[in-house]
């Protein structure tokens, strides 16, 4: 499975850059985010079933935290020393490499057959959590560049109230968690959130209010069609990683030639991945070495929420040149992503005994 999401991903991604999907890309993206949701609806329910109290998570949050800006600013300062780009453009450049994709990142492990393993459950947590840190993050910066307006103030008090409810509420809500059910409440709040953007201009993802819904349900209230033949949820993540790839703008260098694209597109993955394996210095009491690598490779894969940061920056015109490299790395990273999840297996594979 984890081989066919790959592919799913790659062909995705260069067809997206092929052909021109410019006309359906409104449809696609609402399809991606409807499954988007679907997979952040499973991992909230599974989420929910642990019995950690809110302040518990405090660690947690710090070290995400950290995993999440230590890659945005040694992006930015690539992105300022090398390229000599303003201070507006890098910030929001080096922010679109903080969060990790948390759909890919669920999707892939799941499919591995990680989901019981420590590294999964801390994963679930983190990637989270840095999504958080990134809305955190840019939401000031929105301030910085186009001034205190209301709707940014509102989106960090939405944001702030969906992770509040989804540990002060969870296991409350008595509804059907089949995988059909699951896909009506993702298509309800997937357009829930288009309206309120739509109407309202607050920029809000889907991911983090899933999140909370899946938080608020009762786990394991009528999934018993989980054990039949036909997977719905395997579908979906597969429609999924297609569509990631195809809702990926086109990118064009400009002036840049493509070594030297190639060259700085290599070294920007590598400083964006270097902060997040910083997770290995992290639980050294709870976990093994091999634990903590296969914790901070499983956070590289990037995706959904990195490119729709570099979406607002493309809306607001800025760093053109740098937003291309930036979507390139992250073209990079999830493509790569099948090798990141590999080396993760291999890491977590019990050693034989001896003969």
């Amino acid at each position: 499975m984890v081989l066919i999401f790959s592919l799913l991903l790659f062909l995705g991604t260069l067809t997206g850059q092929l052909f021109d999907f410019s006309a359906a890309r409104p449809l696609l993206s609402v399809i991606t985010s409807v499954c988007l949701a679907f997979i952040m609806i499973e991992v909230g329910m599974e989420f929910s079933g642990e019995d950690k109290k809110l302040t518990s998570y405090g660690r947690d949050f710090l070290i995400a935290t950290t995993a999440a800006i230590l890659p945005a600013i040694l992006c930015l300062g690539y992105f300022m020393l090398m390229l000599h780009s303003q201070w507006k453009s890098a910030m929001l450049m080096g922010i679109s490499f903080a969060p990790t994709s948390a759909g890919i990142l669920f999707a892939m492990l799941i499919a591995a057959g990680l989901h019981t393993t420590w590294v999964f459950k801390k994963a679930r947590v983190l990637a989270v959590l840095d999504d958080l840190v990134t809305i955190l993050l840019l939401t000031p910066l929105e301030i910085i560049i186009h001034g205190a307006k209301w709707n940014a103030f509102a989106t960090l008090f939405l944001v702030a109230g969906f992770i509040f409810a989804s540990f002060r509420w969870k296991n409350t809500l008595p509804w059907p968690t089949s995988h059909a059910w699951c896909l009506l409440y993702a298509f309800v709040l997937t357009v829930s959130v288009g309206l309120i953007k739509h109407k309202t201009s607050i920029h809000l993802e889907v991911l983090i209010p899933a999140f909370m819904w899946g938080c608020l349900l009762k786990p394991h209230h009528g999934r018993q069609e989980q054990k039949s033949a036909f997977r719905l949820d395997d579908l979906i993540k597969g429609i999924f990683m297609l569509f990631v790839g195809l809702t990926f703008p086109k990118i064009v260098t400009g002036s840049l030639g493509w070594s030297t694209t190639l060259m700085h597109v290599l070294f920007l993955t590598i400083l964006a991945n270097l902060g997040k394996f910083f997770l290995v210095f992290c639980y050294q009491k709870e976990a093994s070495l091999k634990e903590r690598m296969a914790l901070g490779i499983a956070m590289f894969p990037r995706g959904e929420v990195g490119a729709a940061v570099l979406l607002i920056g493309l809306s607001y015109g800025i760093g053109v040149q740098e937003n291309a490299l930036a979507f390139l790395s992250l073209a990079l990273n999830l493509v790569l992503t099948g090798v990141f999840i590999w080396i993760v297996i291999r890491l977590l594979r019990p050693r034989p005994l001896p003969q």
